[in-house]
């Protein structure tokens, strides 16, 4: 036995150990700055979409493709209708005189049957409307009409509208006065006075003097003195 025991020891080189710990330190470093370079340029890359826009145009191929047979209806539509006129002259149509002298100014459905186209042709005491005569009746001469005193006065005035038959003579017929409008009643007798003393030129038909229906406005205004 041994009163002295004795120990025996590891040596270690602290060089190496120092050694091996520098390249420890220096393999993470180098992992650590590579993951933050990569992870640095992972976020700044572009990060635009690329589209392409390029046109691609495709010409359309015409298929000549058979019309559909038309529909077959059970009933005929109804419609316009050609009418042919027939080869054969009907043995009820009277016969037609060439010589007959036709005026066309006898068919403008002016005056009564039988009449021209401006009217129709007097033969008696018929009395015409103004609208249809050939020459239209004017004033030929007329006394002054005497305004009323009353309604001078006052300072009323206005138009009075009378219908009336001139004659062939160019007169009014005095059964056929008819006051038409007034301003004033007080009017009404002087102009039927004035109309009955008027002469005018009558109205013609074909050269001929005709009665006429007329409207003829009196007018009664106030002159200054």
């Amino acid at each position: 036995m041994f009163d002295t025991l004795i120990e025996t020891k590891r040596v270690r080189s602290r060089k190496r150990f120092l050694g091996v710990g520098l390249l420890s330190l220096a393999l993470h470093a180098a992992l650590i700055a590579g993951a933050v370079m990569a992870t640095f340029r992972a976020g700044s890359g572009d990060s635009r979409m690329n589209v392409d826009t390029s046109l691609v145009y495709l010409a359309q191929q015409q298929v000549n493709r058979p019309l559909p047979p038309p529909v077959a209806l059970d009933v005929p539509l109804q419609g316009f209708q050609t009418i042919v006129a027939p080869a054969a002259i009907p043995t009820d149509i009277p016969p037609v005189n060439l010589a007959e002298h036709w005026d066309p100014k006898d068919y403008t459905g002016v005056g009564v049957e039988g009449g021209m186209g401006s009217g129709a042709v007097p033969v008696g005491s018929e009395v015409f409307s103004e609208a249809i005569v050939e020459e239209r009746p004017s004033l030929l001469s007329a006394p002054a009409p005497q305004y009323p005193e009353v309604l001078e006065e006052a300072g009323i005035q206005g138009r009075v509208l009378i219908q009336a038959v001139i004659d062939t003579l160019g007169r009014i017929e005095p059964g056929s006065l008819k006051v038409l409008e007034s301003p004033n009643p007080g009017f009404d007798q002087p102009s039927r006075n004035y109309l009955l003393r008027a002469l005018f030129r009558p109205a013609r038909m074909h050269g001929r003097a005709v009665r006429v229906l007329v409207t003829q406005p009196v007018l009664w205004q106030l002159t200054s003195r």
